[in-house]
């Protein structure tokens, strides 16, 4: 299945990081985000990408243009047309990847309309591209096809910002520094949708997904939650960004398959 990645927002809660780069470019463990995410995707299959560029949108480009001379080792023969010789491989031969340019200030359902024509008449997935977790996208397929709805969504139990003490006659019984809530769930992204998504994308430029056409696809009753109950962590501030680059350095990050 094809998969489109939200990459056009300017996540200005990351402070000094949005202003040089887009938040999808953002490093962990010295590899963007947005590649973070797509080995995912990858590791159960999905390989065909289309991402919708917006802020800083070349920075993406530039890196996935060039990213056969990055990660291999190459001679450059100068003098009239440069001549390339690549003389190793990279684990991501199989990558089919669309850049396509959605807009500066578009709105997330503006940016999926726009990229359509990209989209075969088939169902695809797509999740935003600074979120990443452990959901099994092979169960959330098959509970999409199952239900036969327009569109899943993955809901997630949002993490906890402070850690967790649970005491026993004032002693401590557990103690967790990162939990998840127990109660409650948020949308995590890692969507399913089928071509009647198109129905709800209206003319809007600023027309976000996570609205207006949500909430119809709610009032049809044409939208069902994947309720998924292990990792998930989005990277929306410093702090966050500092908690998945702790998880990569100590090698236990949970979206590592690879």
């Amino acid at each position: 299945m094809q998969v489109v990645i939200l990459c056009g927002g300017r996540g200005t809660r990351l402070g000094r990081e949005s202003e040089v780069r887009p938040k999808p470019m953002t490093e962990i463990g010295g590899r963007p985000i947005l590649w973070h995410i797509m080995k995912y995707y990858a590791g159960f299959g999905h390989t065909e990408f289309v991402l919708c560029l917006g802020y800083l949108g070349d920075m993406i480009r530039d890196y996935f243009l060039n990213y056969e001379a990055r990660q291999r080792d190459v001679t450059v023969e100068l003098g009239g047309p440069a001549r390339l010789t690549y003389h190793s491989e990279h684990d991501e031969q199989d990558w089919k990847i669309t850049l396509a340019h959605t807009g500066e200030e578009a709105g997330t359902g503006a940016r999926v309309r726009r990229v359509r024509r990209f989209l075969r008449d088939e169902p695809f997935l797509l999740t935003y591209g600074d979120g990443v977790s452990d959901v099994n996208l092979d169960d959330l397929v098959t509970f999409h096809r199952r239900h036969g709805k327009a569109a899943t969504v993955t809901a997630v139990h949002p993490p906890a910002r402070f850690g967790e003490v649970q005491t026993e006659a004032g002693r401590v019984a557990v103690f967790s520094e990162k939990p998840q809530t127990s109660q409650g769930r948020i949308n995590g992204g890692f969507f399913v949708f089928d071509q009647r998504l198109f129905e709800y994308l209206g003319d809007d430029p600023g027309l976000a997904l996570e609205h207006e056409p949500m909430l119809g696809l709610t009032r049809d009753g044409q939208l069902m939650a994947y309720e998924h109950e292990g990792f998930w962590q989005c990277m929306d501030t410093v702090r966050e960004l500092k908690i998945l680059a702790d998880l990569w350095q100590r090698r236990q990050a949970p979206w590592r398959t690879w």
